[in-house]
């Protein structure tokens, strides 16, 4: 599979008081566009599998370069790792093909009632695992 890409138009509510994009709302960002990706895989839901829940365990995210109002940019998607339990996610935003930011996130399957991990189910590894991107980050 290839990386998901969703085009975003950066708003005022968007950004801070200097006009540029406040960090956090490229936390959203690429939530939008991580969530989109999975339903690629056929799953209306993506947060919540019947007495599953997927929930963000880490993210590690580097900002490189500022959006500003107005701006057209892509959030990206790209399924790295799968394991039982979770899977990684490479996730960046670009402008006109320029890194704003690079971000790694794990996401991992608990179960809705005791909010403890979980195995993923298997039909959905399954699609997981066939959308796993060979690529190579950049290094720290």
């Amino acid at each position: 599979m290839q990386k998901f890409c969703l085009p975003i138009r950066v708003y005022v509510e968007d950004t801070d008081a200097g006009g540029i994009v406040y960090y956090a709302n490229y936390l959203k960002y690429i939530e939008r566009a991580r969530t989109e990706l999975i339903r690629t895989f056929g799953f209306d839901k993506p947060a919540l599998f019947g007495s599953l829940q997927f929930v963000v365990h880490s993210v590690s995210i580097k900002y490189l370069q500022s959006a500003v109002l107005d701006d057209e940019i892509i959030a990206t998607a790209e399924i790295i790792r799968v394991t039982k339990t979770s899977f990684m996610v490479a996730q960046s935003v670009l402008r006109n093909n320029e890194l704003l930011i690079d971000a790694e996130v794990k996401v991992v399957c608990i179960s809705h009632d005791k909010k403890t991990p979980c195995a993923i189910p298997i039909n959905m590894l399954k699609k997981l695992q066939g959308g796993i991107v060979n690529i190579k980050r950049a290094s720290s």
